[in-house]
């Protein structure tokens, strides 16, 4: 037991540091309405490792404290990424099919949908970008190109991989 609890702090930790790395190392694109995110792509590990909530939040805080929305896009980005990642959780966990690709089209909606809706909250009401159906589209669409073509075949490869299995880990 305790060399699982072990590996599930090493993978959250590993999980936050990836997120990081992968926003961080595009930074001028990663932060705006028309953002690209490649860390993204890992908000779907909630479907597979739910310990990948803690990593992806931690991850996200990190990569926001080098926003240029400051300490708003800190608290707030952050927060929309630990919804929609318990979100994508929660529909993992909820649909009765056992296959990957359908949960990961299903677990796409909440990383999409919950920062499209609330990072132009955010730059609404904390600075003076008023255009929030144009930041929306923009959200929606980066989102959805980032976690439908990078995120989904993750997930699904991880998924195939045997030595990610916490039955494996258990022997």
């Amino acid at each position: 037991m305790r060399k699982l609890r072990i590996i599930i702090m090493v993978r959250c930790a590993v999980i936050a540091a990836m997120y990081f790395t992968l926003t961080y190392s595009v930074a001028p694109i990663a932060f705006g309405p028309l953002q690209f995110r490649p860390g993204e792509a890992l908000t779907l590990l909630p479907l597979l490792f739910p310990e990948s909530i803690l990593g992806i939040t931690i991850g996200c805080f990190l990569a926001n404290v080098f926003s240029p929305y400051g300490w708003y896009d800190m608290l707030f980005g952050t927060l929309a990424t630990l919804i929609a990642a318990i979100m994508t959780y929660t529909i993992g966990r909820s649909l009765k099919t056992k296959k990957v690709s359908i949960k990961a089209l299903y677990g796409s909606i909440p990383p999409v949908l919950v920062n499209a809706l609330m990072l132009p909250l955010i730059w609404l009401f904390f600075s003076s970008d008023q255009l929030y159906l144009y930041n929306f589209i923009t959200i929606f669409a980066t989102q959805t190109g980032v976690i439908l073509f990078l995120g989904v075949p993750l997930v699904v490869a991880l998924s195939k991989i045997k030595i990610f299995s916490v039955k494996k880990m258990q022997n």
